[in-house]
């Protein structure tokens, strides 16, 4: 059977020069086993600071089925993935996936199967993971905090690890946010959406990209982002103050006009006759 629809990988790659070589070994051999369907793989470098543009560019040149986009500096994660995708909207489906082998590769060909029974959106949702005590504790925390605040349903324990179907990539990259989550965004879409279970692994090699500032950078922009809650808090505060204005502004009245013995010298008086000087002169 020939190939008649078209899944491309977005794969962001920021410092993954160990990584990139067996993660590519292992996605194609996954991808083997469907040849039913035709693969691209549509690497972005975000300015790594290592040689992991020289490695993409070797597997370029040793699999036409690889593109190569090269940032031209370090943008973060989620500028990476939407450069991935605006260069896969002629796909039928998109998987968005990290390169460090966490997520393991053979996991999108489940998503792809239930994606094929009609599901718009397939998202890879973290039986278990291969992370530190405070990796861990900090996730908790922050989905913790994202389901009481966001004012959309935003599921647990998912990443961006996910598979789209072409018209919803068409909706997400309508959104053109600086400060971007991706998650939040696919989540607010709506479209058919499932999950299929996974156990994270270990990274293969290398550091975290996600160091502690850019892990609260990013939260941030996910509990803002989809949270009504900083709005409302800045409205409340904005009317107690404007309340408290005109309480102090009746108080200073009422002073003026009934016990003009307890009015501090030089206050009120004092500025309604500097400005009537200014006027008459």
């Amino acid at each position: 059977m020939s190939p008649d629809r078209t899944v491309a990988y977005v794969l962001p790659v920021y410092d993954e020069a160990e990584n990139v070589a067996a993660f590519h070994r292992a996605l194609a051999a996954a991808t083997d086993e469907r040849p039913d369907l035709r693969f691209e793989f549509v690497y972005v470098d975000d300015g790594s600071g290592d040689d992991s543009l020289d490695r993409l560019l070797e597997l370029r040149h040793d699999d036409p089925r690889v593109t190569v986009l090269a940032l031209s500096r370090n943008f973060g994660h989620q500028v990476a993935v939407t450069a991935g995708l605006d260069a896969a909207t002629g796909a039928d489906a998109v998987i968005v996936m990290d390169t460090d082998l966490q997520d393991p590769p053979g996991v999108s060909l489940e998503l792809i199967r239930v994606w094929e029974k009609g599901v718009d959106v397939v998202y890879a949702q973290r039986r278990t993971r291969q992370d530190g005590p405070f990796k861990r504790a900090t996730a908790y925390l922050f989905y913790w905090l994202l389901a009481r605040l966001a004012s959309i349903d935003i599921p647990r324990n998912v990443g961006d690890f996910r598979l789209m179907d072409a018209r919803v990539v068409a909706e997400v990259v309508r959104y053109r946010e600086h400060d971007r989550f991706l998650r939040g965004i696919v989540a607010n879409v709506g479209f058919r959406q499932e999950a299929v279970l996974f156990d994270r692994d270990a990274r293969h090699a290398g550091t975290t990209g996600y160091p502690l500032r850019k892990m609260l950078a990013f939260a941030t922009s996910g509990i803002l982002g989809f949270s009504t809650l900083p709005l409302r808090l800045i409205s409340r505060l904005g009317l107690a103050i404007s309340a408290a204005s005109v309480a102090a502004a009746c108080y200073v009245l009422w002073v003026r006009l009934f016990v003009p013995g307890q009015a501090v010298p030089g206050g009120p008086s004092s500025a309604s006759g500097c400005s009537c000087w200014a006027g008459c002169s």
